[in-house]
C-alpha cells in the first residue's frame, strides 16, 4: 500500500484529505519541490532546503514554530522506506496555502504533503539516445520575481508537455517575453559552443533549478567557465551541444533540436565532473 505525509501524519493513498476550498486547487497558491532519494539519503539536500527557504521567503509565507528541516528530512526519509522507495525514489513535497479567503489568504501558514514515487534505474545513467526537442509556439513566460519557482501554477509547462507529446518530441523548450529560451517543460537548458558552456541567466524567467546550481557551482569549481547570459533559438541552432538538466536525471543529452544534430562528446565529461561532485 503506497503512504503519503501531510502535515505530521501518515496516510494510505485511499485516504483523502484536500478541501475542494484548496488554494492551491484554486488559485496555484504554493510551490513544489523535486527531490532524488538515492540508498536512504537526500540528494542535494541543503540546495533543495535553500530553495525552499526562498520560496517560503517570496510567496510570503509563516512557518509554524515547530517546523524544522532536520524533521522535515526524516519524514522523506521515513515515507519513502514505507513505499519501499529509499534505495532509488523521486519525492514531491508540495507547499500550499492553507483554505480560507478568496483572492487574500487568511492564513500564511503552509499545509506540507510528501509524496513518493518509483523510479528507473536510467535515470543514474547519461542517456545513450539524445532527446529530440522544439520550442512551443503559443506561450512565453514572463520575466519577474515568480518566474524562477516551482510554483503549483504550472499550465504553461503543461501545456508545452502536451503539445510535446502531439508532436512526437521528447521536451520543448519555453520562451521568455522576450522570445529568448527560458527553459524545458522539467529542466533547465544548457548549450556548448566552441567549449563555451552558457546557460539562460535566472532573469530570463527559467525555473532556479537545483541541478543548475550544482552542475554551475561544480563546473566552476573545476575552473570550467559557465556564461549565464541571454540564449536565442539561433544561438541554439549555432550550437555543439546541448544538454537539458533536472534534480531527478541530471543531465539528459539532446540530440536534435528540429534539423540540427548535436554531438555529446563535452557533454559526456560534465556528466562525469556532476556525478563525482554528486558522490
Amino acid at each position: 500500500m503506497i503512504h503519503y505525509h501531510l502535515n505530521g501524519k501518515f496516510y494510505s493513498e485511499a485516504e483523502h484529505n484536500i478541501s475542494v476550498n484548496n488554494r492551491s486547487f484554486r488559485y496555484g497558491d504554493g510551490f513544489f519541490e523535486t527531490i532524488k532519494v538515492l540508498n536512504s539519503s537526500i540528494c542535494l539536500k541543503d540546495l533543495h532546503f535553500d530553495r525552499i527557504v526562498k520560496s517560503l521567503d517570496i510567496l510570503q509565507f509563516e512557518l509554524p514554530k515547530h517546523f524544522s528541516f532536520t524533521k522535515l528530512q526524516e519524514q522523506i526519509i521515513e515515507l519513502a522506506k514505507r513505499n519501499n522507495h529509499h534505495q532509488l525514489g523521486r519525492i514531491r513535497l508540495t507547499f500550499y496555502r492553507n483554505d480560507g479567503g478568496l483572492y487574500d489568504a487568511i492564513s500564511l501558514q503552509p499545509n506540507i504533503l510528501i509524496q513518493s514515487f518509483t523510479l528507473n534505474e536510467s535515470v543514474n545513467t547519461l542517456n545513450e539516445n539524445g532527446l529530440v526537442i522544439d520550442v512551443y509556439p503559443t506561450a512565453q513566460k514572463s520575466c519577474d520575481i515568480f518566474s524562477n519557482i516551482k510554483s503549483n501554477n504550472y499550465l504553461q509547462y503543461a501545456m508545452a508537455a502536451l503539445w510535446a507529446k502531439e508532436k512526437k518530441v521528447n521536451d520543448a523548450l519555453l520562451l521568455n517575453c522576450n522570445n529568448n529560451i527560458a527553459d524545458s517543460t522539467i529542466a533547465n537548458v544548457f548549450l556548448i559552443k566552441d567549449s563555451v558552456i552558457k546557460t539562460p541567466h535566472l532573469c530570463n524567467g527559467c525555473v532556479d533549478g537545483v541541478m543548475r546550481t550544482h552542475i554551475i557551482n561544480s563546473l566552476q569549481q573545476h575552473k570550467i567557465n559557465v556564461i549565464e547570459t541571454e540564449i536565442t533559438i539561433d544561438d541554439l541552432l549555432a550550437s555543439d551541444e546541448v544538454f537539458l538538466t533536472n534534480a531527478i536525471k541530471g543531465i539528459n543529452w539532446v540530440r536534435c533540436f528540429r534539423d540540427k544534430i548535436y554531438s555529446n562528446f563535452q557533454t559526456q565529461k560534465i556528466y562525469k565532473i556532476i556525478n563525482e561532485a554528486h558522490s
